[in-house]
């Protein structure tokens, strides 16, 4: 998944066009996007994470930091590839399911899109165009009004430099549809503050329908502080018309060192909590803290669980 050095996505004529015709098709989001998911109750864990498997093959007192990392509630990613269309809902079911038994919101990373990871490559992938709205459609129908759902990290900050910002915009356009119509509170990916502009990424969240969701997200899988994140997404929500969000923290404790694959000296962020009534609804653990971003910096690949990486992560959070 990219992380890039800031991009000034220019925002085409078509933009406008599409976003306005959205707009005026637009319903009542319902319930669902009306409030924080994460007020009532807090997001869940997952018992087979990445990290607790690692935590039960490591030994001392490296298996009791990686238990504690597996203790935090963090969101499960939802790729065509380890879940495909006939199977997927399935999966999702069972992480609902589980959620709802502890009373816990689950947090859902949908991450299938036509071409995805199209400029770093590290997590190249996605559904064709032809496949896409029908396999979000299942997650949706089983996710109902229990989950919340991050819709498609990166796919409109890199948008506009694969070229492919018209057929993103219609593929989120469908999934934003879908998913809002089925009941989770939706949050599109909205980059993060080194990537995109403001306004370039509002008029890309306005196109897909961002009005019908709950909102946004920044920072996913990211390293930018809080500060920088609470920064953007406020300029972001406020060119959106009052869009709730929701910031990764799972790997910001240090701040930004410029680089996006895997950058070493990088620290736990704050553990996830709700916001204080704003228009932040909660810091989040969206990046399974540990898993890497890729090949690069001498990681496996991109989504698999590097346990040196996730160790030095919180012995710089000072665990």
């Amino acid at each position: 998944m990219r992380r890039g050095l800031l991009v000034i996505v220019p925002v085409l004529i078509f933009l406008a066009v599409f976003g306005a015709a959205r707009l005026a098709g637009s319903v009542d989001a319902g319930s669902s996007q009306e409030r924080n998911p994460f007020a009532a109750q807090g997001p869940a864990t997952w018992a087979r994470s990445a990290a607790a498997t690692a935590a039960e093959a490591a030994a001392g007192p490296d298996r009791e930091v990686l238990e504690r990392i597996a203790g935090v509630p963090t969101a499960v990613w939802v790729t065509p590839e380890a879940h495909p269309t006939a199977e997927v809902a399935d999966f999702v079911m069972n992480v609902v399911e589980s959620a709802s038994q502890a009373e816990r919101t689950p947090v859902l990373v949908v991450y299938g899109i036509t071409d995805r990871d199209c400029v770093g490559g590290e997590s190249s992938g996605g559904l064709p165009a032809d496949e896409y709205v029908d396999w979000v459609g299942r997650i949706a129908d089983v996710a109902g009004d229990r989950a919340a759902v991050v819709l498609e990290p990166d796919a409109l900050a890199t948008a506009a430099d694969c070229d492919q910002l018209e057929e993103r915009t219609r593929l989120l356009g469908g999934a934003v549809d879908r998913l809002v119509d089925a009941g989770p509170a939706v949050y599109v990916d909205a980059g993060h503050s080194s990537w995109t502009e403001p306004s370039d990424m509002a008029a890309m969240l306005k196109a897909v329908g961002v009005e019908r969701t709950r909102g946004f997200s920044t920072n996913v899988s990211g390293y930018e502080s809080d500060a920088d994140e609470t920064t953007y997404a406020t300029e972001v929500s406020r060119a959106v018309g009052g869009a709730h969000f929701v910031i990764d923290t799972g790997r910001n404790g240090a701040g930004s060192n410029g680089e996006w694959c895997n950058p070493t000296d990088r620290a736990l962020g704050q553990e996830p909590h709700a916001g204080s009534g704003g228009i932040l609804d909660a810091y989040l653990w969206i990046k399974p803290p540990g898993e890497s971003d890729g090949t690069c910096g001498g990681g496996p690949g991109a989504g698999e669980f590097w346990t040196e990486r996730a160790l030095e992560l919180a012995a710089n959070a000072g665990w």
